[in-house]
């Protein structure tokens, strides 16, 4: 669910991977065990980890669970255990903060953010997923894949067009080297396998799971797979089941044109201290002219269109940052100054191997959990179709998954999602979350029918709970804490309805936060798309 060549969110609140290479070979084989072996747990060493008391460890599991001798591969996870007493202890909650490709060691850290200190009587437990951050061993391509000076994404010329079959058939080309076997074996059901057996490692009958974005359809093929094993799950920014992948991608390009015309819109509310235009078509018409304008000269040689189209994705997902982007795009209209739109790049794409870990596990995943037309020609047709209806992201989006045409590892088809034997369970969606549109909530509320949906009322926030939503994060510290939902209706909407997160007032706090506060909390949450 994440579109930003290496996503602004590669550090999971704030945990580093272990350097790992993609040539490093997985653990040795070993005799079948269906159980795995009780963890080791340790101090861990990142300092985010460390500050809250986080122990890490690794579990054991196999590479291909059809073949349980074969060989098998380590799940690096991470611990922030519960506080109170043992008998108000409420058990596991294993987090995912989405991707695919999201480490998530780090957001063992997350239930100090639920309100009413609902969190402290739950172990909460982060894991890097199969392949990635310190997971061993570690999927990484060609971490210069996201570099400057990119062709344009809109393919206007045969020229273009080659030059992107090119670039992406040789990352394919590129992760078949570096994967190997491991390729053959990264669909979510196997890292829903892997969540299992991290319940079995920690001796648990049943889990609690908390997910955002990507992480939600975890949830949804964990609890198919494994109802009785639920008890409570929390379920942000939700995956259509019945659009993996390539068909949600399509539906992103819509929303998110939608949500840049938002920002276009707050952008003209405020001229008078960004100077863009008056009126949000004005803005609009100003950006596709600097897109046209960087095509010629890119800004400081290196931002041109395919790197502005990226720094602007981000208000597409968040209102966080809508006021740092707002005045480096200013700085560089109305003084010709690239270095703030230069530093939102290279922050949000940074060139290194942990980025392309994100990238890389990203396409291992979605490439392989569903098909994907291997016809350019239909490729072709359908993107430029909604091109013509919503040109900002649509080619963009379309040339970060190419590379699923060549992927070297078959597709498989998607579980059906059925949430009927299932516990309540809480999902969140604003109405205009553009990278899971909020179809997908309602997607998900019919197939668990004992769910229940709080709805941000016409927010644009991708998965943005834990934020400082009084309305939100309550119903989130109720339900922990006490399995309480509020009553789910009849009908096809929402259940409960909020106040959606607010957009920034420029120079004033946001939710009694600064934005720049806001923005770096969001950088430490690895909420992917």
């Amino acid at each position: 669910m994440k579109r930003i060549w290496a996503a602004a969110t590669v550090v999971a609140l704030g945990a580093a991977g272990t350097a790992i290479t993609s040539a490093e070979a997985a653990p040795p084989r070993a005799t079948p065990n269906s159980v795995p072996a009780a963890i080791t747990w340790t101090p861990c060493t990142e300092m985010s980890l460390k500050s809250q008391g986080a122990e890490c460890g690794f579990v054991t599991v196999p590479m291909d669970y059809a073949n349980p001798g074969g060989t098998r591969i380590e799940l690096a996870v991470a611990r922030v255990a519960h506080t109170v007493p043992a008998e108000r202890y409420q058990g596991v909650v294993l987090v995912n903060p989405g991707g695919p490709g999201g480490a998530g060691r780090g957001m063992a850290t997350l239930g100090a953010k639920v309100p009413k200190d609902a969190g402290d009587a739950y172990d909460w437990i982060g894991f890097d997923p199969r392949g990635v951050g310190a997971s061993k061993p570690r999927l990484t391509c060609d971490s210069d894949y996201a570099g400057y000076n990119r062709p344009v994404y809109v393919p206007s010329t045969p020229a273009i067009e080659a030059a992107w079959h090119a670039r992406s058939r040789k990352y394919s080309a590129d992760c078949a080297k570096a994967g190997g076997a491991l390729l053959d074996h990264m669909r979510t059901e196997d890292s829903v396998r892997d969540i299992d057996s991290i319940r079995k490692a920690l001796g648990a009958e049943q889990i609690n799971f908390y997910g955002f974005s990507y992480g939600t359809y975890l949830g949804q093929v964990y609890a198919t797979m494994y109802p009785q094993r639920v008890r409570r799950m929390v379920l942000d920014g939700n995956v259509n089941p019945s659009r993996v992948w390539y068909r949600s991608n399509l539906d992103q390009d819509i929303a998110f044109d939608r949500n840049i015309k938002i920002y276009f819109a707050w952008l003209a509310r405020h001229d008078n201290v960004y100077h863009l235009g008056t009126t949000g078509p004005a803005v609009e018409k100003l950006y596709y002219r600097q897109l046209t304008e960087l095509t010629a000269k890119p800004a400081g040689g290196v931002i041109g269109p395919a790197e502005l189209t990226d720094v602007f994705l981000q208000p597409g997902y968040y209102i966080f940052g809508w006021e740092k982007v707002a005045r480096a795009f200013s700085k560089w209209v109305t003084a010709k100054d690239p270095a703030g739109l230069k530093a939102l790049y290279d922050e949000n794409n940074p060139q290194d191997a942990g980025a392309d870990n994100n990238y890389a596990v990203y396409l291992a995943v979605q490439c392989t959990d569903a098909p994907w037309p291997m016809k350019w020609a239909t490729w072709s047709q359908q993107n430029w179709k909604v091109y013509h209806r919503a040109p900002f992201e649509t080619w963009g989006n379309a040339w970060y998954n190419a590379p699923c045409r060549s992927w070297p590892a078959p597709a498989g088809r998607p579980i059906r999602v059925n949430g009927a034997k299932v516990p309540p369970v809480l999902l969140l969606s604003e109405t205009l979350d553009a990278a899971t549109p909020y179809s997908g909530s309602l997607e998900v509320r019919k197939l668990f029918p004992r769910s229940v949906l709080i709805e941000g009322v016409n927010g644009t926030t991708h998965a943005g709970s834990l934020f400082g939503n009084a309305c939100v994060d309550d119903t989130i510290a109720n339900y922990l804490a006490t399995g309480a939902l509020p009553k789910r209706v009849a009908g096809t909407h929402s259940d409960k309805q909020c106040k959606p997160l607010a957009q920034p007032v420029p120079a004033q706090p946001l939710l009694g936060r600064s934005a720049e506060t806001l923005d770096r909390l969001r950088l430490q949450r690895l909420i992917g798309r």
